[in-house]
């Protein structure tokens, strides 16, 4: 099967599966996995902070970020697109009673005016706006990158009204490659931020989120309540190594990808729009006379290629470690046959 549902479906390739066999190990309760400090220490280097913790997932980062930051009843300002409203079953309510106010804007993105705007009035009739998210790159978007003068804009404008700030960080090494801006620059204003491990990095399991030391002293209580400790997670964490030190800079050969089956997709008579590619996500539209979604789907498929839908007439396509240049020759002749 050619799989282009999502970077989420990449498996661990063998040479890093081998560095599983060579990992330390200890007790990450007890802070004695040595394996999971060394990921630790190099993310938070990486994203310029000053601590980080390996959690299971990306999921875990944000509601965990959340419950971290605001109060029950607060206010969490982030695009009505993101990630924490549309896919995490409610978290911010369940998980931390927290309210989120959704913002619109250009693909998945607002600016510090938006959020001026947005943020409410003291008063004991309101939620107190706490906290402001935003998701790099955005997904539902098709992978747009937020500019970095937009994300010092918006931190500027949180902070300077006494709000914190947190990065959905799944594809922000996506951004970093594409853009040639440092991870810790584009995290610079905010709070709390993480990476994912297993997207474009490839890896099998696990996320890690960085911020001040206090704020992840403060966020080992909340992963110790909601599920506690890993033990010996350097199992996991000696993969998440490996991707640093080898999966990064190949995004780029994703993102290129991507970038040519937009093209491609762009010039077919049955496709009414493609989102502009910015990173590896591929997002396009078919027209009132082409297959809606469920029918594209189920004809790529019958012929050996995965894509996933967004709406009735929206599909994604997202390139990933797994998937090579005849890949995508042979989902664009599927593509063409059904939408040219």
């Amino acid at each position: 099967m050619h799989n282009f549902q999502s970077d989420t479906q990449t498996k661990p390739t063998a040479a890093m599966r081998a560095t599983v066999l060579d990992a330390e190990v200890g007790d990450e309760q007890l802070g004695t996995d040595p394996t999971t400090a060394r990921l630790e220490n190099r993310v938070a280097e990486l994203l310029g902070k000053e601590a980080a913790l390996f959690l299971p997932s990306g999921t875990m980062c944000n509601e965990i970020a959340i419950k971290v930051h605001v109060d029950p009843g607060d206010e969490v300002i982030a695009h009505w697109s993101s990630h924490i409203i549309g896919f995490e079953s409610g978290g911010p309510a369940a998980l931390a009673g927290a309210m989120v106010h959704p913002l619109g804007g250009d693909h998945g993105r607002f600016t510090g005016e938006q959020v001026a705007r947005a943020i409410r009035p003291k008063s004991r009739y309101r939620p107190p706006s706490r906290l402001v998210s935003i998701e790099q790159t955005a997904n539902l978007a098709g992978g747009a990158i937020w500019p970095i003068e937009i994300i010092d804009e918006v931190a500027g404008v949180a902070h300077g009204a006494g709000l914190l700030t947190h990065m959905d960080g799944a594809r922000l090494l996506n951004a970093m490659v594409a853009t040639g801006i440092p991870a810790a620059r584009m995290a610079e204003g905010m709070d709390s931020v993480w990476i994912d491990l297993t997207k474009g990095l490839g890896a099998g399991v696990g996320a890690v989120m960085a911020g001040s030391r206090d704020f992840i002293d403060r966020a080992w209580r909340w992963k110790q309540q909601w599920g506690g400790a890993m033990r010996q997670s350097g199992i996991l964490a000696a993969m998440g190594l490996y991707a640093l030190d080898h999966h990064v800079e190949r995004m780029a050969d994703d993102h290129a990808r991507a970038a040519r089956i937009g093209a491609a997709l762009a010039g077919m008579a049955r496709v009414e729009s493609v989102l502009p590619v910015e990173t590896n996500i591929v997002v396009f539209r078919t027209a009132p006379d082409g297959p809606g979604s469920a029918e594209l789907i189920e004809t790529a498929g019958g012929a050996g290629v995965l894509i996933s839908p967004r709406d009735e007439r929206s599909c994604r396509i997202v390139t990933h470690l797994d998937v090579d240049d005849h890949d995508v020759d042979v989902l664009l002749e599927v593509m063409a046959s059904a939408l040219d």
